[in-house]
């Protein structure tokens, strides 16, 4: 008898066990709690046998990743294949959330999990979304130029969506499938003859207004010279040493990433030593979520103070993105903090995220106001809406130094407008504050 089949399948058998051990790990511990021995141990294999397969945790990690993506993959392009090319994107998302239903421990790993472990995650992440998207396109390009087809770029929407699932998915929410009519309604709101799209790219030249700055603002002097500066009191000294491990925090988040950054890292860049940073903070993530609940507080502050200079509701809409968009240009050391490293800062930090979606529909409100031209959207797709802009400052946080989340200002107002006054008012609007 040919062995060799029988060992290759023992093999497969486990480095499926291992796959599935890190996502079971993973889900209790979170990333940075999760370890080899942990992994081992619950899939019943030696460490000689782990290391056969990967090089190490974050290797393991990748590989339940593209597997989970993989098979989601599948059901997206079956969905897809079978659909009016038109349909394509609520298609695609009708998979998503078909995939939740059915494997919520690996799709909570895929659209939550993969946020929090670091910068190779986040790529795999996005160029599985990016797969998808592609699908998507390829089925679009056969459909009709007068065909109707949202006039959104699918990596924001299906990020969005992903965002959406992660919280409903930690929450253990049942009745998942109830969604995908409320999203494709909500993506129907886009829709838009192909030939005319305006806002699928997003990628339009904007300048912004001025707005307010953090008080997060450049690195203090050093702690030598803050220490014996005249008349500081010791109060003013630790505040002013606080000040200086909240930035270096956020500057290592940016340069390094939470999970690759340690406490030397934060007390060499901030110029002060362990006792101090214990003095301010119980541990690193303790140090972290300060930097993280600073930031959430001014930019919805910053925000909410110049949605109400606005006199119609679309005007206050438009006011109120672009304070959001200038505050988080101002401020990219915050921008990432919040909207990249966040998940990787622990549970609070990803609560604090997920509130904040809720928080932000606060002004959608108003939308139901309006002159209706259909249906209108329902509660969860309001927070489709705040979560796929979200979805926009992370990528434009990711993708460069200082984020230019103005320039996607066209798609952010189209996204939170077209489903309240319809596509074509939407875009009529965006239009003349373009132009003025």
């Amino acid at each position: 008898m040919d062995h060799r089949g029988l060992r290759r399948g023992h093999k497969s058998t486990q480095r499926e066990r291992l796959l599935a051990s890190v996502v079971s790990a993973v889900d209790r511990g979170g990333y940075a709690n999760a370890n080899v021995s942990k992994i081992i141990t619950e899939a019943g294999v030696s460490r000689p046998t782990f290391y056969e397969y990967f090089s190490d945790k974050e290797d393991c990690f990748l590989g339940a990743l593209n597997d989970i993506h993989e098979r989601l993959l599948e059901l997206v392009r079956r969905n897809v294949e079978k659909s009016p090319p038109q349909m394509a994107l609520q298609a695609s998302l009708a998979a998503i959330v078909e995939f939740a239903f059915a494997e919520p421990a690996q799709a909570l790993f895929l659209t939550s999990q993969a946020l929090g472990a670091g910068p190779r995650a986040l790529d795999a992440r996005d160029a599985g979304i990016a797969e998808i998207d592609q699908l998507i396109h390829e089925a679009h390009a056969r459909a009709s130029p007068t065909a109707p087809v949202p006039d959104i770029s699918p990596q924001i929407l299906i990020g969005g969506v992903y965002r959406l699932l992660a919280s409903r998915l930690r929450r253990g929410e049942p009745g998942l499938l109830r969604a995908i009519d409320d999203l494709s309604a909500w993506v129907g709101s886009y829709a838009w003859p192909a030939g005319g799209w305006r806002w699928h790219s997003g990628n339009l030249p904007l300048v912004q207004a001025p707005t307010p700055r953090s008080t997060l603002g450049p690195l203090p002097p050093p702690l030598s010279l803050a220490r014996h500066a005249p008349g500081r009191s010791k109060e003013q000294a630790a505040a002013n040493q606080r000040e200086r491990i909240l930035h270096a925090a956020a500057q290592l988040a940016e340069q390094k990433g939470y999970n690759a950054t340690t406490i030397a890292d934060v007390t060499r860049q901030a110029g002060v030593d362990g006792r101090t940073f214990y003095a301010a903070f119980s541990d690193k993530q303790d140090a972290f979520m300060a930097v993280h609940e600073f930031g959430v507080k001014q930019v919805m502050s910053a925000t909410a103070g110049a949605f109400f200079t606005g006199v119609s509701w679309p005007e206050r809409i438009w006011a109120a993105g672009l304070a959001f968009a200038g505050f988080l240009e101002s401020n990219p050391l915050i921008a990432h903090v919040g909207f990249v490293e966040a998940y990787a800062v622990g549970p609070g930090a990803v609560q604090r995220v997920e509130d904040s979606h809720v928080t932000f529909t606060i002004f959608l409100q108003e939308g139901y106001q309006q002159k209706a031209t259909g249906t209108p959207p329902s509660r969860l797709a309001l927070e489709a809406i705040i979560t796929s802009i979200f979805e926009i400052v992370y990528r434009e946080a990711r993708s460069r130094e200082r984020p230019r989340v103005s320039r996607m200002l066209g798609a952010m107002a189209f996204l939170a407008l077209a489903p309240f006054v319809g596509a074509e008012e939407a875009s009529r609007f965006i239009d003349r504050q373009l132009t003025t």
